[in-house]
Order: structure tokens, then C-alpha cells, then sequence
């Protein structure tokens, strides 16, 4: 049974890697059953999908086309991680 549980920070790793459609099918059963028991995770979960669905809604609309990097990814989600907290 140990092999489900994970703790908070792997938990967000892996919800960073579901929003962008990188996460295994393993790291997501993981997730969901951590989310199951993590409120805390669940609202980092929800809110994770709330910017990422805004930052492609605000990227489709724009005529420019540009595209968040990977390095630029990372600081956006440090910065929500902050106010979280």
C-alpha cells in the first residue's frame, strides 16, 4: 500500500506535469489518491488548472504567438506556490 502515498511535494510535481500532459499513468493514479486524502494539494490542484486554463485562453486570443518556456513555467508556478502559502 505504501507504494500510493506520496508526500505534498511530489504530489505538486506531478500536478505540474499532469497540467502539461507529461504525467505517467502511475504518477497520476498516485495523485488522485493523494488528493483523495490532501485538501491542501487538491486546492494547489484546482488553482494549478485555473492559470494554466487562463494562460491558454489569454494565449489563443492574442495575435502574438508566443509560447511560455520551460523556464518561464517554473517561475510562474514558484510565484502561485508563494501566494499560496
Amino acid at each position: 500500500m505504501s507504494k500510493f502515498f506520496i508526500n505534498c511535494d511530489e504530489a505538486t510535481a506531478i500536478c505540474d506535469k499532469n497540467q502539461y500532459k507529461e504525467a505517467t499513468f502511475w504518477e497520476k493514479v498516485k495523485l488522485s489518491f493523494h488528493l483523495f486524502i490532501c485538501k491542501k494539494c487538491g486546492l494547489y490542484s484546482k488553482q494549478n488548472a485555473i492559470v494554466t486554463k487562463a494562460c491558454d485562453k489569454h494565449l489563443h486570443q492574442s495575435e502574438c504567438n508566443h509560447k511560455f518556456s520551460e523556464h518561464e513555467k517554473v517561475e510562474i508556478q514558484e510565484k502561485i506556490s508563494k501566494e499560496v502559502k
